[in-house]
């Protein structure tokens, strides 16, 4: 069988799980324009680092941008330089160069959760949980966006499955006379790394899991072998020079915004984000799709295990910071991704053992397989029918094969043979992804307005063109045209007009009016470029972009 040659060895294992990355992340990375708002928020706080040359601050225009540290602009403000040093044209606003730390934090996450899954299980059943880790919703979802959460999974994946390594150790007995530097090296770096990514969240990770494993061993001695002392001033050593040099800079005005204004909030509903308990529980069976099946079949097995070294470690990454996430009323579901490493090695343990629950009420779910690439087809042409009058054919035979193999996952379905209805269901994932990122969401031209607006910006023959907007004041505009662009009102939009030749008022409609009347107070001649319609997704409303561009004053 294919998947046992593939899996044969390590090497072929690595490689077999990045060319089942590349397949399932690729499509639609180079083709999507920019998706607000918080991509594009750290894309242009990025370019604008590189277009000033100061990286220690984070500023979005003249705002500054203290919710998160510095580690994703560093990385995204490398791969951009990069780009432009070998020539790459106007790869400042080539937004696919922003998402390449995102799409390597992916695939690093899948390989990572493989090598940690070694700890517990067979090189197949490792193989099987990267596998679901990859072919995941919610990882496919961010590997094509230019935020931290890509990368945050891989710090926390290479720090829990280091920590695993030196645990199970303890747990087997072995001699700690000369322990290896390999795991406490990487777990150290990997924490220095997170906390550059997104502050202090992976330390709650790692605590948790420790003052749970404190709890069942009644003891903590195996984090000796982490070589604590050295590691801690080897992560002060990454981390402390860029906080020192941003509190030189801005004070306690970082910490305020990161710790207070953005953590801290989190604990009520910030930005409307608020939700219940149980959300995340409610999501997990999307965003962990096609692998939520399998997982909770698993459950039964795993609760059984639970005092076993493996499944206690595992348990201990997962539950605690699960129950917080849920208990915390802000909820997003990429909260939970650093979490989900620790259910695909439980589910790949319990498919692996034969241990499946045989409960019907569960293996019904395996249902699900056929379910969501059914359902998600129905959804994706109906959005696309909606925004652009089309019904985006090229796609349909995509759908159709990815249902087929949905149903194949589901029919199939047997507690002995469930590696190969999972192999199905990743087929399946990779089929969605080529019709929904690949071919639908390039096509939507009316949900990413901006991108026409640059587009016909691009298209005027005056030098250094600058722009005022009004009305429309979504991030991916400054991005897309320049730093320079001026979020505004109507009545500010005329005034940037009068004040020269090469400019550009940018007016959504409902702005119109006070662009008129201003502009017809102080004289201002105009006429209308081209008009802009589409549809606002950030706001859930549709908009009527005017390009106005003067024609001077009486």
């Amino acid at each position: 069988m294919a998947f046992e040659f593939a899996t044969a060895s390590n090497w072929r294992s690595v490689l077999f799980l990045t060319l089942t990355c590349l397949v399932l992340f690729l499509p639609g990375f180079f083709t999507i324009p920019p998706i607000d708002r918080d991509e594009v928020r750290f894309a242009q706080a990025t370019k604008q680092m590189v277009e000033s040359g100061d990286y220690v601050d984070i500023r979005f225009q003249d705002d500054v941008r203290y919710k998160k540290p510095v580690g994703i602009y560093w990385l995204q403000a490398g791969v951009l330089k990069t780009a432009s040093a070998l020539g790459l044209q106007r790869a400042q606003v080539r937004i696919w160069i922003y998402r390449v730390p995102s799409l390597l934090g992916a695939i690093g996450a899948v390989l990572l959760t493989y090598w940690t899954a070694l700890a517990f299980v067979t090189r197949q059943g490792a193989v099987l949980a990267a596998l679901m880790m990859a072919s995941c919703v919610l990882l496919g979802v961010e590997a094509r966006l230019a935020k931290t959460d890509a990368m945050l999974l891989f710090t926390a994946t290479a720090a829990m499955g280091a920590m695993a390594r030196v645990y199970l150790s303890w747990q087997r007995g072995e001699d700690p006379t000369h322990p290896s530097w390999g795991p406490p090296a990487i777990f150290w770096t990997a924490l220095a790394g997170g906390i550059l990514l997104k502050g202090p969240l992976i330390l709650m990770f790692v605590a948790l899991a420790m003052a749970v494993l404190a709890l069942f061993d009644k003891s903590v001695a195996w984090f000796g072998r982490m070589r604590p002392v050295w590691g801690l001033m080897w992560m002060l050593v990454l981390v402390l020079p860029w906080f020192v040099l941003i509190f030189l800079r801005a004070g306690d005005t970082f910490f305020a915004d990161s710790v207070g204004g953005d953590m801290l909030s989190k604990l009520g509903a910030q930005e409307s984000h608020g939700a219940p308990p149980g959300l995340y529980l409610l999501l997990f069976w999307i965003t962990f799709w096609p692998g939520a099946p399998l997982a909770a079949m698993a459950a039964p097995a795993v609760w059984r295990a639970r005092r076993e070294p493996g499944a206690q470690f595992l348990l201990a990454w997962l539950v605690p910071s699960w129950i917080v996430f849920e208990a915390v009323l802000t909820k997003l579901p990429h909260y939970v991704l650093p979490l989900y490493p620790a259910i695909a090695i439980l589910t790949a343990g319990a498919l692996e053992r034969r241990v499946l629950s045989r409960s019907t009420w569960l293996t019904r779910g395996s249902a699900w397989w056929f379910a969501i690439p059914a359902a998600g087809s129905v959804l994706v042409i109906i959005g696309a029918i909606k925004a652009i009058h089309q019904p985006v054919f090229p796609a349909w035979p995509l759908f159709a094969v990815a249902m087929v193999f949905g149903l194949i996952a589901w029919r199939l379905f047997e507690d002995s043979r469930a590696e190969r209805s999972l192999l199905n269901a990743v087929i399946a994932a990779a089929l969605m992804a080529a019709g929904t990122y690949g071919v639908v969401l390039p096509r939507l031209t009316t949900v990413f307005p901006s991108q026409e607006v640059a587009r016909a910006l691009r298209t005027v023959t005056c030098v250094g063109p600058k722009a005022a907007a009004a009305g429309f004041l979504e991030p991916s505009l400054v991005f897309m045209t320049d730093t320079s662009t001026i979020l505004t009102d109507g009545s500010g939009a005329a005034d940037f007009l009068s004040q020269g030749a090469c400019r550009f008022a940018l007016v959504e409609q409902r702005s119109e009016r006070s662009f008129v009347q201003r502009a017809e107070a102080i004289g201002l001649r105009y006429n209308a470029m081209v008009r802009i319609e589409g549809y606002n997704i950030s706001q859930g409303k549709a908009v009527s972009i005017a390009i106005f561009r003067s024609e001077g004053t009486e």
